[in-house]
C-alpha cells in the first residue's frame, strides 16, 4: 500500500530543548569514495539547509549558513542537501525564463561560498532545482520544457564543473503536478502512466544535460526522485528496471532520491502523536526501499523525512518523536542508504537560535545521533 502525503513548510517558532553536544566520535568522510554506492553510503547523516535558497524564508547569509554546517557537522552530519529554486520564486531569480543561468548573480556567490565552506569541512554537499513549478505543474513532455530544463541544468553543471566529486547534484525535487501527485484539482495521480512517463523523461532531460558538459561532471554521483511529490512507495513503479533509469543502468554515478512523511496522519504538521504506525510499519517502508535498490543494484538516499506540528508542538519534545528519527538513522544505516531529515526551522524544525548562537530543538538530532 502506497501511503500518501502532501507537506507544507514553515518559518513558524519550535518548542525547543537545549542539550549538551554530542560526544559520540563520528569518523570523517572517505574522500577515496567515488561510485554512487560508495557515496551514498559514505555520506550517511546529513540535513536539509531548507526554506534558504529556495524560498528565500530564512537568509542565505554565509555567515548564518557556516554556523549552522558547523553546529551539524558537530553533531555528526556528514553532508547538507541545500535546496534551490532558480527560474521562480524570488523578486531576482537565478535564472531567467529561458534557464540561462546569472553566474554574477549575489544570491549564487553567496550558495558558491556556503558551499565551498561544506566541502572544505571534507562534507558531501546535494544541490538541486527544487519547487521550479513553472515546469513540475506545466510539463507536457515537449521540446520548449525540454530545452528550458536542459539550459538551466547545463548552466548549473558547468558551474560547478570543476568542483570535486563530493558535490553531488539532485535532478528536480519532488516530481509532482502534471508528473504526478495524490491530491490537487487537475493533476493526474502519481501511478498514471502518463505522470510515470513525463517523469522518468525529465529526469533524463536533467541527467543528459549534466553529463553532456563533461569534465567532472562525467562522473559526479547525479540523483533522480520518483514521482508523487518523490515518494518512496513511487520507486517500483517509476524505475522498475534498471533499464528504466538513465544511462539505461549502466552508469555506477547514479543514485535516487527518495522521500516520506508517511503516514502524514503522524508526520504531518497537522498530525498527532496518536497516530504513530508503530516502529515496524516505518522499518519496514524503509526495507521494502531497500529491497528494490538492491533489485535494479542503485543506492538510495532517504533526501526529506522528517515530523512537523503546526499546532500541539509539543508533541515534537517526546521519546516518541525522538525515536522515530532514531529509528530512521538505524534503519537507513543498516540498508547502506543516506539520510537527510527536513530542517526548515519552522514546524520540521531541528534548531533554533537563542542570541548569537544555533543550538538544536528539543534533542532530536542529538538523539537520533547516538
Amino acid at each position: 500500500m502506497i501511503l500518501l502525503s502532501c507537506k507544507k513548510k514553515s518559518s513558524g517558532p519550535a518548542p525547543v530543548v537545549v542539550t549538551p553536544p554530542v560526544v559520540t566520535p563520528i569518523p570523517p568522510i572517505n574522500t577515496n569514495s567515488t561510485t554512487a554506492k560508495e557515496i551514498i553510503e559514505d555520506m550517511a547523516a546529513g540535513f536539509n539547509l531548507g526554506n534558504t535558497f529556495e524560498n528565500g524564508i530564512n537568509s542565505s547569509s554565509p555567515a548564518t549558513n557556516k554556523q549552522i554546517i558547523d553546529l551539524y557537522y558537530s553533531a555528526g552530519m556528514r553532508h547538507v542537501r541545500i535546496p534551490i529554486t532558480w527560474v521562480q520564486g524570488f523578486s531576482s531569480n537565478l535564472a531567467d525564463a529561458n534557464g540561462n543561468v546569472n553566474v554574477s548573480h549575489p544570491r549564487l556567490l553567496e550558495l558558491k561560498e556556503i558551499v565551498d565552506y561544506a566541502l572544505a569541512k571534507k562534507m558531501y554537499v546535494v544541490i538541486n532545482t527544487h519547487h521550479e513549478h513553472w515546469l513540475k505543474d506545466n510539463y507536457d513532455g515537449s521540446a520548449a520544457f525540454d530545452t528550458k530544463f536542459a539550459t538551466l541544468w547545463n548552466g548549473i553543471a558547468t558551474f560547478f564543473k570543476d568542483y570535486p566529486k563530493q558535490l553531488l547534484f539532485e535532478v528536480l525535487n519532488e516530481p509532482e503536478g502534471a508528473m504526478g501527485q495524490w491530491s490537487g484539482t487537475g493533476y493526474p495521480l502519481p501511478t498514471n502512466a502518463q505522470a510515470i512517463d513525463y517523469t522518468r523523461k525529465i529526469n533524463k532531460v536533467g541527467y543528459d544535460a549534466i553529463r553532456a558538459t563533461g569534465g567532472n561532471n562525467i562522473t559526479r554521483l547525479v540523483m533522480v526522485s520518483p514521482n508523487g511529490q518523490g515518494n518512496q512507495g513511487m520507486i517500483e513503479e517509476v524505475y522498475p528496471t534498471k533499464a528504466s533509469l538513465p544511462g539505461a543502468g549502466n552508469d555506477a554515478y547514479l543514485a535516487i532520491q527518495v522521500h516520506t512523511y508517511d503516514p502524514w496522519a503522524f508526520c504531518g504538521q497537522t498530525g498527532s502523536n496518536a497516530a504513530w504506525p508503530g516502529s515496524a510499519s516505518i522499518e519496514n517502508a524503509i526495507k521494502k526501499v531497500g529491497v528494490h535498490s538492491k533489485l535494479i543494484d542503485v543506492p538510495i538516499n532517504y533526501g526529506e523525512f522528517g515530523v512537523g506540528r503546526q499546532s500541539n508542538t509539543g508533541e515534537r519534545n517526546t521519546d516518541l518523536v525522538r525515536g522515530y528519527y532514531k529509528l530512521f538513522r538505524v534503519t537507513c544505516k543498516a540498508e547502506k542508504m543516506s539520510f537527510t531529515p527536513w530542517d526548515d526551522r519552522g514546524w520540521f524544525g531541528l534548531i533554533y537560535k537563542s542570541g548569537t548562537d544555533y543550538l538544536f530543538s528539543n534533542n532530536i538530532v542529538p538523539s537520533m545521533m547516538q
